[in-house]
């Protein structure tokens, strides 16, 4: 009897060509060619509404809340009025319950009245550049970048707890339910620079609050998870081992045949074509990606300045200069978090001085190498390079020797891209407490950065999706270019 003939689905043949770019990385890919876009009629077109200033976003974010005032934003009065509760000093009106609806430092005394008590700053700061701009001493590196950023001093955000890190990233708070990021809104509005890497990656650890992108533009807009190992940078980006190099080829020819006879059998088929491009994306990924991720070809200067030579910098630094690597090859949107997991590890209720002296010392050196290295292969002026936290922390103390939670005002910075350099603007008053001037909320970054990128966030609005006004934030004039 003659044995049953071996049939194989499409997608399994695939799969054993070593082609399991399924999920995550398979429904970004699916994206480009109109597959899974979310909506009805017209699609973004690709391309910029308006001419654009930038390229690509290298996007800094630190898990668990930088202290605004022991970073680029120093506030002296608190060491001044160290010890001493707000109502014994000058500042007492930053402590109108009308202001502090959501603030949760405050604390009985032993007689039942309300307390805080400002807490001195832990490190010293110094000017820089010729701008002059104060930096925290925990951030030397990033100091000497200085007349390259453009400092916001004067943010806000309205979650008092950690749902804040999705609300930096979407501009919605939690419970109001789930909103693309905006790095789901690059992905989705512009076309591919490089057809052979996902346009949207994301690097380091992202807690269940901040691990999806896409939610109702669909999952094709979720960030590519990559890793910084050469040899399995992300997950179905190798091929079976039991294919060889030269059967995975001879494979994908022999798929390439079949597809086209079934796009002869159905040349209307749009869908079909999409996902054909697709596979043959992966094939094409599953050699570019671990190529960026391959440090090899890099000077052995250029790496200690990453810091991959220290052990504190090590990780974080080789995630900087992936990215570096990552927009030279076209990649739009590059998201990277530090300190994930968790609250995140910024998050000093205690022990605040060690906490971020250990934290900075990780950062520090590889944000500096970033942009200094940028600059000299002159791609800061088409990069925009964002460092930016949930929130900041209370001037007050919690416990003896940390703060908690800041909302009312804290900082972000912003570089390249077209954007003014040496630049501060906003500010909080004189013990960090609130926003007082040129306040802003978190979506006025998005708008900015959305902005140099040449897209109009009205624009690309999803039929039946109408968003707030504050979804859509507004640009800040006074830091561009």
């Amino acid at each position: 009897m003659k044995p049953a003939p071996l049939r194989l689905r499409r997608r399994t043949f695939l799969a054993d060509m070593g082609l399991g770019f399924t999920g995550l990385a398979l429904g970004a890919m699916l994206q480009r060619d109109g597959v899974a876009r979310a909506g009805e009629g017209s699609l973004p077109s690709g391309r910029p509404h308006f001419a654009p200033r930038a390229k690509s976003v290298i996007w800094l974010f630190m898990n668990g809340g930088v202290s605004h005032v022991e970073s680029f934003d120093p506030k002296p009065m608190l060491t001044k009025y160290g010890g001493k509760t707000i109502a014994e000093t000058p500042f007492a009106a930053a402590q109108d319950p009308a202001k502090l609806a959501l603030e949760r430092l405050l604390v009985p005394d032993a007689n039942g009245n309300q307390r805080h008590t400002l807490y001195p700053l832990q490190v010293g700061f110094r000017q820089h550049g010729q701008s002059g701009i104060e930096v925290s001493d925990w951030f030397p590196h990033i100091a000497r970048q200085v007349d390259r950023l453009a400092v916001v001093r004067s943010l806000y955000t309205t979650d008092s707890n950690h749902g804040a890190q999705a609300q930096f990233h979407t501009g919605r708070n939690m419970l109001d339910g789930e909103f693309p990021t905006l790095g789901a809104w690059v992905h989705y509005g512009l076309g591919s620079l490089n057809d052979n890497l996902p346009q949207f990656i994301s690097m380091g650890t992202r807690e269940y609050w901040n691990k999806k992108d896409g939610h109702y533009l669909g999952p094709a807009h979720d960030a590519v998870p990559l890793r910084i190992d050469p040899a399995n940078p992300l997950d179905y980006g190798q091929s079976s081992g039991l294919v060889t190099a030269r059967a995975q080829h001879v494979g994908m020819d022999l798929v390439r045949q079949l597809n086209r006879l079934r796009g002869v059998e159905y040349p209307g088929d749009a869908a079909l074509a999409a996902r054909v491009a697709s596979y043959e994306l992966a094939y094409r990924m599953q050699r570019s990606v671990p190529e960026v991720m391959d440090f090899s070809q890099e000077s052995e200067k250029t790496k200690e300045s990453y810091g991959l030579n220290l052990a504190p910098c090590r990780e974080f630094g080789g995630q900087l200069l992936a990215a570096r690597r990552l927009v030279e090859r076209g990649v739009r949107f590059i998201q990277i978090q530090h300190g994930g997991g968790g609250a995140g590890a910024w998050d000093a209720h205690g022990g605040l001085k060690e906490n971020h002296a250990r934290l900075a010392l990780a950062v520090d050196q590889p944000i500096g190498a970033l942009l200094e290295d940028l600059s000299q292969r002159g791609l800061l002026e088409e990069t925009l390079v964002v460092f930016a936290s949930e929130f900041g922390r209370t001037p007050g103390s919690q416990g003896s020797d940390g703060r908690d939670h800041h909302i009312y005002g804290f900082s972000a910075w912003m570089a390249g891209g077209g954007l003014k350099g040496g630049v501060v603007h906003g500010a909080t008053d004189e013990i960090g407490f609130h926003a007082v001037a040129d306040r802003h909320y978190v979506t006025d970054i998005h708008a900015t950065i959305l902005h140099q990128l040449g897209l109009d966030s009205r624009a690309l609005e999803i039929p039946g999706r109408k968003r707030l006004e504050i979804d859509h934030g507004k640009v800040i004039p006074q830091i561009i270019a």
